[in-house]
């Protein structure tokens, strides 16, 4: 991931430097950046626009310092070894959750899923980290072939409208980098858990809205928190809802994409 910079490094860097401003479009929302690292526009080249920004954002030391310490922190709750990522890493970090902030002002969600389009229509797998949202959207692409299409397979951006929730894709697309710079109706999201045996069943939005509370982003604001809490009553309305346990098998894509559709 790079050489890890010291803070009197990125200090320079912020303060001495002439910062890289460029503007990117997520979920029909134009953002005007401007980071520290060339990278990080690099990161964003698929999402790049020269259109007229809606609000901007700028990236400082402190909040990369922030980044790693909150990475650090969580590493601990977890009882893992403390990773160690490079500044330039921890600024996309720092973008994105400055991007999340402003973007519940336009309606739009930062959630944790794997989001996977068919026939125009998305479908999202959310569940705890490591419980396999990834590889069950692998199985409907082998299942589904050409007809299935990565929107995000990480942290996508929902756009919560007046009628419908609509899945955008992101740079923020997890390990293996996959998404599509498109925007599709969401059909339903799926909550996902292990199980030796497949079975799914559509839920309530009661039944649904902790794990839906969970895997959004939380601002430590109050009033965008409220944003946030309202936004979710409507995504909960709006989309069908399962809970879904199963194997790792192609039976288990089977089942859900036919169920859901």
């Amino acid at each position: 991931m790079g050489r890890k910079h010291t803070a009197s490094e990125v200090s320079r860097r912020g303060n001495d430097l002439d910062k890289i401003n460029f503007t990117v479009r997520l979920a029909e929302v134009p953002i005007s950046i401007s980071a520290i690292y060339h990278s990080t526009k690099d990161f964003c080249r698929d999402y790049l626009t020269g259109e007229e920004p809606v609000f901007s954002l700028e990236v400082t030391p402190g909040d990369i310092a922030y980044e790693r310490e909150k990475s650090a922190r969580e590493d601990d709750y977890e009882g893992i070894p403390i990773r160690h990522f490079s500044d330039s890493y921890l600024e996309t970090l720092a973008v994105y959750r400055k991007i999340a902030e402003q973007m519940l002002d336009y309606g739009v969600l930062l959630f944790h899923g794997s989001v996977v389009a068919v026939d125009h229509k998305a479908y999202i797998f959310t569940a705890k980290s490591g419980t396999g949202k990834s590889t069950h959207t692998r199985l409907w692409r082998e299942l589904l072939g050409e007809r299935a299409v990565m929107v995000n397979d990480d942290k996508p951006l929902l756009r919560v409208g007046e009628g419908s929730v609509t899945a955008f894709g992101t740079p923020w697309d997890g390990k293996h980098h996959l998404s599509s710079n498109i925007a599709v109706p969401v059909q339903a999201i799926c909550i996902m858990e292990r199980g030796k045996e497949n079975q799914i069943k559509e839920i309530s939005a009661r039944d649904a809205w902790p794990m839906l509370m969970q895997q959004s982003y939380r601002s430590g604001d109050p009033g965008k928190l409220a944003k946030t809490m309202d936004l979710l009553d409507q995504l909960a309305a709006k989309a069908r809802l399962y809970r879904m346990a199963c194997n790792m098998e192609l039976s288990a894509a089977e089942m859900s994409y036919h169920k859901m559709r």
